[in-house]
């Protein structure tokens, strides 16, 4: 069973709820790296949709693919798109087949995130941009909380391992679990998938939320 299976309506209701100042963020960044455009689009992990209508002002055809039914019970009824359910790493799709490929704050929540970008560049028609944006790396994860002067950065960073660690006992990790990626592999994720990357984006704070990229085949 998908890790978001039973929590797709809590998730939904928590992203439009607690967390829509940050999801704001995530939007900003993809206008900024995506922008408008035509042509088929595949957003990686859509979960319930809830970037789907965005991609869709920006002109894009998209097509959004999820591993748990229960997120994409939420997205049909929410968007008219073509949605399906598969694993990121192992996508139902012909090589060179989309124009553009977007995975929005998915990264720790797929257990092989390199495999995952690899899978993104081969769907990818040549020229065809991968948009990036998660939660920073550097200062979010199962070592992070937060503190009255920021951000207290625990020992752990290189730990990769399927977490349940949160500082928030109602909120997401501890129900569904996260998968840190260092930064260092994020990049080389990009880099050993063949693509070239071309602009890096992060988030106004301090420190900041989101860390955003596009990289080209």
């Amino acid at each position: 069973m998908a890790r978001y299976d039973g929590f797709a309506d809590w998730y939904d209701e928590w992203t439009h709820g607690i967390a829509s100042e940050w999801l704001a963020l995530v939007r900003d960044c993809v206008r900024e790296l995506l922008g408008a455009g035509e042509g088929r689009l595949l957003d990686l992990g859509c979960g319930g949709g809830a970037q789907i209508p965005l991609l869709q002002e920006q002109g894009w055809t998209v097509t959004g693919v999820d591993v748990s039914e229960d997120q994409l019970r939420i997205a049909r009824g929410r968007v008219e798109a073509e949605l399906a359910q598969a694993d990121a790493a192992a996508l139902p799709f012909e090589d060179a087949s989309f124009d553009a490929v977007t995975a929005l704050v998915v990264h720790t929540d797929v257990d092989d995130y390199p495999a995952a970008v690899a899978e993104a560049a081969r769907v990818l028609r040549p020229s065809g941009a991968f948009v990036h944006v998660g939660l920073h790396p550097c200062f979010f994860g199962h070592f992070s909380e937060p503190h009255e002067e920021g951000r207290l950065l625990r020992p752990g960073y290189h730990e990769t391992e399927l977490s349940f660690q949160g500082w928030d006992p109602g909120g997401v990790r501890v129900r569904v679990g996260a998968r840190h990626v260092p930064l260092a592999d994020l990049l080389n994720a990009v880099l050993d998938a063949g693509l070239t990357l071309e602009r890096v984006v992060e988030s106004r704070g301090d420190p900041p939320g989101v860390l955003a990229f596009r990289a080209r085949r």
